[in-house]
């Protein structure tokens, strides 16, 4: 046995309107009810399903997904393609000479206009110097840009970032699993 009831509440109406455009088609004032018979759900998507990667997981790198890069003293584009992308690695110099320094950068541009992501600079003294700092970013692209790593501008010692990086989802936010 159903117990019927009605929905009064101008609230509850204007959410299932915003909701449910349909139900909103022509505003032929149809009153809202409701029943207190219990009708049960299936979920048939792949979340319920357990096809779906934890957040974590989906992030891992693989042999096929992951894309290694090791640059040392130049400019290099890492990723050229639209998405979004997981970069990690490790900047890693040394420098002896007390007049010089190292710049190193990840930088996203589209041609035009470039921004530094990731910035390290390595002053020398009279002493050897050596740092070893690991970055880790996340980055989206849009058509026309490209992600670059630049090190050692400036300086003759040592300077390399090594690293990863891997696509995580589509531009349109779908998921890529390792």
């Amino acid at each position: 046995m159903s117990q019927q009831f009605r929905v009064e509440s101008q609230a509850i109406r204007d959410k299932l309107n915003s909701l449910l455009p349909s139900q909103n088609r022509g505003s032929i004032g149809v009153d809202l009810s409701g029943s207190t018979t219990i009708i049960p759900v299936v979920d048939l998507t792949e979340i319920a399903e357990g096809s779906s990667l934890r957040d974590d997981l989906q992030k891992s790198l693989s042999l096929t997904t992951a894309t290694d890069f090791d640059v040392s003293d130049t400019l290099l584009t890492i990723i050229n393609t639209t998405g979004y992308f997981s970069i990690q690695g490790l900047f890693v110099g040394s420098n002896s000479t007390s007049s010089d320094f190292l710049t190193n950068q990840i930088r996203i541009t589209d041609g035009t206009t470039t921004k530094v992501l990731f910035n390290t600079v390595l002053f020398a003294s009279a002493t050897q110097v050596n740092v070893q700092t690991p970055f880790n970013l996340l980055v989206k692209l849009e058509a026309g840009d490209s992600v670059q790593v630049n090190t050692g501008n400036g300086g003759t010692g040592l300077s390399r970032m090594i690293g990863v990086s891997r696509q995580i989802a589509t531009l349109s936010g779908e998921l890529v699993n390792p």
